[in-house]
């Protein structure tokens, strides 16, 4: 029986050693960032029980940085989940910001060691492999996506791409959805000009118009349909005749509206406001939202006949903390974008873009590095061109959590002892989880303050149950 690895990926499957050596879905290492990543594999699987990671030859996964220790960490799998373990290496292992002794490893968990940055992912590690940090292909590989550069990214992005290049011609409406900021107007441009129509793509935000207007913005009017309409309206789906038509945060459009949109679907005619007779229309429907419509419709505020015709094809993008394996080539593609393409990326300015959460996602990322370019006083950004919010977070980083005790001997001078390494807990099940956001209301922050986390690691947890804060709230 043959297991498809993005099913197992989807439906979080666990990978152990076993797995792996049965040629199935592997959980593994993939690199973020280091400064010799061009001598590096894009994703290390981990195809044993145990792993020694180091800069020696005879270590199992080697790393060539030299701040590296020839045996560093060890990767182990005990009982069901993989754990790492410090070797006393010279620099330490951090887990999430953290230095530990050792700790279990969490999917999508961020792991240091020296100066090379990974994360850890549950399943579906070899899916990486070919992808190198800036856009190289590696090993003879080739990209599945070549109709789409328009979604910049690595193999997430690239099976994205190559979906949407199978349906860009077409005849079926397409549903985007996604966190603020993930690109879902990227989507829609690069569908449009991979679709081969020789129309305009015309583009609206269904939140930014008032309810009242956003029906003649749409639809159109005729002269006289109301005080004001001193002429004929055209609309925007009309405007979009022979190609696209872009609808940013549909969840918000007005159930009057939603009619309308729906008899365009259904029948191919624009009715203007104050007309009497449908116009005939050749539209390609686009549409995207970052919110639950599903749940919508269930509450009554969004038609299910009409979520079914928008959803002939439906993509999910992922958020960016979601897939930091692009964030390197993604900065390096906005400065390009914005002029800046020699501007030189420290360790220390790529560490805190790492750490970062990025709740507003690309448009976040590019807002930093113009503001960083912006303010750097040199060809070079660094820690201090960080927005605020990055810089209060890695205040915190690489602290032990202790406070390390002063050890005085008998006719020596005091000495500090060196502070024990944190052991990292298990996460909470649940249970726990749920009893502990009802006791917060919701609050991710508060409830990551009582295991020493940041919001995203409480934000995996709860993907992990399938729980939605804002029940809580």
């Amino acid at each position: 029986m043959t297991i498809d690895t993005a099913s197992m990926q989807l439906f979080g499957t666990p990978a152990g050693p076993e797995s792996a050596a049965r040629g199935l879905t592997s959980a593994g290492l993939v690199l973020l960032y280091a400064p010799c990543f061009e001598q590096m594999r894009p994703a290390y699987l981990f195809t044993a029980p145990t792993l020694v990671v180091g800069r020696e030859a005879a270590a199992d996964v080697v790393i060539p940085e030299p701040s590296v220790s020839r045996r560093h960490a060890r990767i182990s799998y005990r009982g069901d989940a993989w754990w790492v373990e410090d070797l006393d290496s010279h620099n330490g292992t951090l887990v999430d910001g953290a230095f530990v002794a050792e700790a279990e490893l969490e999917h999508l968990c961020e792991v240091r060691i020296g100066d090379a940055i990974f994360k850890f992912v549950a399943a579906g590690a070899e899916s990486y492999i070919a992808y190198r940090l800036d856009g190289v292909m590696v090993a003879g590989a080739t990209r599945r996506s070549t109709r789409l550069p328009g979604l910049v990214g690595g193999y997430q992005m690239d099976r994205i791409a190559s979906d949407l290049e199978r349906v860009a011609r077409a005849d079926l409406s397409v549903l985007v959805l996604g966190e603020s900021g993930t690109g879902k107007e990227v989507v829609a441009h690069e569908l449009h000009r991979a679709s081969g129509r020789t129309g305009a793509l015309q583009a609206n935000n269904c939140a930014a118009i008032p309810a009242n207007l956003l029906e003649s913005e749409l639809f159109g009017y005729k002269r006289g349909a109301f005080s004001g309409a001193d002429r004929d309206k055209l609309g925007l789906v009309r405007a979009a005749d022979g190609g696209t038509l872009f609808l940013d945060e549909i969840g918000d459009m007005p159930t009057e509206a939603q009619v309308k949109l729906l008899r365009v679907l259904e029948t191919r005619e624009v009715f203007p406001v104050g007309a009497t007779t449908g116009e005939r229309v050749d539209v390609r429907l686009v549409s995207a939202t970052n919110r639950d419509l599903a749940r919508a419709q269930h509450e009554g505020r969004f038609r299910g006949d009409l979520l079914a015709r928008l959803q002939d094809y439906r993509v999910a993008l992922p958020p960016l903390r979601e897939r930091k394996e692009d964030l390197y080539l993604l900065a390096r593609h906005l400065l390009a974008r914005h002029g800046h393409p020699d501007v030189v990326l420290s360790f220390a300015f790529l560490t805190g873009l790492l750490h970062y959460d990025f709740p507003f996602n690309i448009r976040e990322l590019e807002s930093a590095l113009k503001r960083g370019v912006a303010l750097a006083r040199g060809p070079e950004l660094g820690a201090t061109d960080l927005p605020d919010a990055i810089r209060d977070l890695m205040s915190r980083y690489g602290q032990r959590g202790v406070t390390s005790p002063v050890v005085t001997m008998p006719g020596e001078a005091p000495v500090a002892a060196p502070p024990p390494p944190v052991v990292r807990v298990r996460p909470p099940d649940e249970a726990e989880l749920r009893r502990l956001l009802g006791q917060h209301a919701g609050n991710v922050a508060a409830v990551g303050r009582l295991f020493g986390k940041e919001r995203m690691q409480v934000h995996r947890w709860m993907k992990r149950w399938g729980i939605d804060p804002d029940e809580y709230r």
